[in-house]
């Protein structure tokens, strides 16, 4: 079975969302569909359509959690020595060689991206240009708008 890589934070999230389906969003739709079903006919009944299919989404969002949190390799980036070294989970300000704009970034895995919020996938362009990098080190990475030069100024492991 592939791992995939994951903060603790963004594992705690999952979690959450896991538990609020389970204990908020299925009770309420459950007594959705229950009102729904005593207002009679079902075949024209609106709100027990749409509350059949609120579940459904509810329904196959709680079996994605699961499926991701259980091939999840959680990686708390706080546990590993400082090195200077650009991996997964850690925070990078990189500064654009060009025009001295700084930008900072951590590395976190696909479900956990937002731009923003600084956070960037680990399979993005930028994060794989900067993958095993030094502090120091200047790196081309391809953009859409061309390729750009950035000089890694700090890696921090928050």
């Amino acid at each position: 079975m592939q791992r995939y890589p994951m903060t603790t934070e963004g594992a705690a999230a999952l979690r959450e969302e896991l538990q609020r389906l389970k204990t908020v969003d299925r009770p309420r739709i459950s007594k959705a569909i229950a009102e729904a079903r005593e207002h009679g006919d079902l075949k024209e009944n609106a709100e027990y359509h749409a509350a059949r299919e609120e579940q459904g989404f509810a329904e196959g969002r709680l079996q994605e959690i699961e499926a991701k949190l259980s091939a999840a390799q959680i990686i708390d980036i706080r546990e590993i020595p400082h090195s200077g070294k650009v991996i997964f989970g850690t925070t990078v300000s990189i500064i654009n060689t060009n025009t001295d704009e700084e930008k900072k970034y951590q590395i976190v895995g696909d479900d956990e991206a937002d731009i923003k919020k600084g956070k960037i996938s680990v399979n993005s362009p930028i994060a794989r240009g900067l993958i095993g990098k030094e502090e120091g080190d200047v790196v081309r990475i391809e953009t859409p708008s061309g390729i750009i030069e950035y000089e890694i100024d700090q890696v921090e492991h928050l």
